[in-house]
């Protein structure tokens, strides 16, 4: 015996409904998760630039900022010096690190990105 439907009965609706929206959603979260993390690489990659920043402030020398990026944990990034020689003016640094995108799913439909951090100091010395 089988049972007849009455109109209005809606049995089995909702589950339907979340099969077909469940996949969007997760989507939609790890996008957000991907771009938390490519915002934590950004505000990392600003702390490198300062501490080299920092560091140029104090000793001239070359091959300081690549030190203290290196040191404050810049694995892979590229540094920039702008540094003028009379003491008391301003000096730039600028950092260029990796941003890997590899949440899964979304990674693979975002490109890896490279994200800049820039700090600009007193020359001391």
């Amino acid at each position: 015996m089988t049972r007849r439907r009455r109109p209005g009965d809606d049995t089995g609706q909702a589950t339907v409904e979340l099969a077909l929206a469940l996949p969007a959603v997760l989507l939609a979260l790890l996008a957000v998760v991907q771009a938390g993390l490519v915002v934590a690489d950004h505000v990392g990659t600003v702390h490198v630039a300062r501490e080299a920043a920092r560091a140029v402030a104090v000793d001239g020398r070359p091959g300081v900022a690549q030190a203290a990026v290196a040191d404050a944990g810049g694995e892979g990034c590229s540094t920039a010096v702008s540094r003028p020689a009379e003491v008391g003016a301003t000096l730039t640094v600028t950092v260029t690190c990796p941003s890997r995108t590899e949440v899964p799913l979304v990674g693979a439909l975002v490109a890896d990105v490279a994200v800049r951090g820039q700090a600009s100091m007193r020359v001391e010395r």
